[in-house]
């Protein structure tokens, strides 16, 4: 299929511009036929994407390093609209497809106020998540990365909890800042190679000093997104405060750009600077892993423990990425796409409670499996998922990391698995104040367990989950060419 990469990052945008018209020539008293049409239009739209990254991710040659489904068209004053994948990005488009629909679906029956809005809002978000992984121009990166902070913040903003504007704001000017530097370094970089395009970017060669600079420019702004320790207090705030679908897409995708941003830019373009700034990065990567599962085992709210979780779980991407090696690189993408699945399964699992009862009080709840067995089965397989359970593709992401930092940096390895312990102790406990004992709650008395709609949003979540732990080749086969390359070149700069 040609420009099949357009076609998937605009394709959202598309029904965005459909359920928008259907608003726009409506009448007023047609509100609820309208809301239910514009679901209807979101969530085909979506399933639609993802069928189309499936066939994408079938077609992709898993042996060849280079980009493919390439499209270039100059564009303006030397920027290209310049789109194109790897093995490293086609499953960040997969990802990115698969989660939206799941989203859409959370929030059926949850979002009541503004839905036409709601939706739109998503699907302009899939276009510009997608259109970060397609995109091969520093300026149309740019725009796909920080146009993504526009529907976030509204998501948050206008569905999200009582202090969602605190919440919105700091999530906003937190990510906005750290991109300026960003901003500055890729004018200097277009400035310097007289290109803009990615792939020709990676083979020029800044001089030691300059990468330093550059490198920290573009630090800033990944870290923040990630987000990496002492970066990361904007992520419980917003996790807490957004609506469930919303804490979804923030956790199974937005922090991943992160992660992805390092492997695009800082690592390849910056070789002898990542070389240099290595120990940095494990040493805040190890301090993200165990201060904040510390933090997480203190938490009352059910929902920003999670989130602390989940700086965690980034820290073994950080390390595993400038380790440089490829165990390491390999081990950070599956443990991104590992992340993305259960950490969004998890918040979906807080989403099932908290629309029943309209809390995340840890306390609040106790013996929840007397009355939903099904609920608490599944919420045990993404809780042990989410410790490292063999078996789940929680545990194959972080044994490969680990094993790559090991190689590198024995102390870094050894002291972030004592997280693996750290995460262990607050996932289970908190399992058990919710799950188990009596329960003594009478509010709690009459809750329903899951219903269909919401076993069929989970249903892809488990099968993800358990087909990642025992065939984690899946993945690898897609990113081991590129790895390959990537590590090569960077080795070989190192070397020269």
């Amino acid at each position: 299929m040609p420009n099949i990469l357009s076609v998937i990052t605009f394709l959202p945008l598309v029904g965005a511009l459909v359920v928008l018209g259907l608003r726009l020539t409506s009448r007023p008293d047609d509100r609820q036929v309208v809301e239910r049409t514009s679901k209807w239009i979101a969530l085909w739209t979506t399933l639609a994407t993802f069928a189309l990254s499936i066939w994408l991710c079938v077609a992709f040659d898993r042996n060849a390093p280079g980009f493919q489904f390439v499209e270039r068209y100059e564009w303006f004053s030397g920027a290209q609209y310049y789109l194109g994948v790897d093995g490293i990005s086609v499953l960040f488009v997969l990802l990115t497809a698969f989660l939206l629909p799941l989203c859409i679906l959370a929030s059926w029956t949850s979002i009541k106020e503004r839905v036409v809005d709601y939706m739109i809002a998503f699907l302009v978000l899939e276009t510009l998540v997608i259109g970060v992984f397609t995109a091969l121009d520093l300026f149309l990166f740019y725009i796909f990365f920080e146009g993504g902070l526009v529907p976030m913040f509204l998501i948050i903003g206008i569905w999200g909890g009582k202090n969602r504007i605190y919440a919105a704001y700091k999530f906003f000017l937190y990510t906005l800042l750290g991109s300026v530097l960003m901003l500055a370094a890729m004018l200097y970089m277009a400035y310097a190679a007289g290109t803009t395009a990615i792939p020709e970017l990676m083979k020029f060669h800044f001089d030691a000093t300059t990468q330093q600079l550059l490198w920290f420019a573009f630090f800033a702004s990944f870290a923040v997104k990630m987000p990496m320790w002492p970066v990361h207090t904007w992520l419980p705030d917003a996790h807490v405060e957004a609506p469930t679908a919303g804490s979804v897409i923030l956790a199974g995708i937005l922090l991943k750009l992160g992660g992805y941003g390092f492997l695009r830019f800082n690592l390849p373009m910056f070789p002898q600077a990542s070389e240099l700034f290595a120990p940095f990065v494990f040493t805040l990567s190890v301090i993200a892993i165990v201060y904040t599962s510390l933090v997480a085992f203190r938490q009352t709210d059910i929902k920003k423990l999670i989130a602390y979780s989940s700086v965690a779980h980034m820290g073994f991407v950080t390390m595993g990425i400038f380790a440089g090696n490829a165990l390491g690189i390999q081990g950070a993408i599956f443990q991104m796409l590992s992340h993305g699945v259960i950490s969004g399964a998890l918040f979906l699992c807080v989403g099932v409670i908290y629309d029943r009862m309209h809390t995340r009080e840890i306390a609040f709840y106790g013996g929840l499996t007397s009355r939903m067995p099904v609920y608490a089965a599944t919420f045990l397989l993404f809780t042990m998922a989410n410790v490292g359970l063999p078996g789940t593709s929680g545990f194959i992401g972080e044994i490969t990391t680990m094993t790559g930092v090991y190689n590198v940096s024995t102390w870094a390895a050894i002291v972030s698995a004592s997280g693996v312990i750290f995460s262990a102790v607050y996932a289970l406990t908190l399992y058990r104040r919710v799950m188990f004992g009596e329960l003594t709650n009478p509010q709690l008395a009459n809750i329903s367990d899951m219903d269909w709609r919401e076993i069929a949003v989970f249903a892809p979540l488990v099968i993800g989950t358990l087909a990642l732990g025992v065939y984690p080749n899946f993945v690898f086969d897609f990113t081991t060419a590129s790895v390959d390359a990537l590590v090569a070149t960077y080795q070989a700069a190192i070397a020269g």
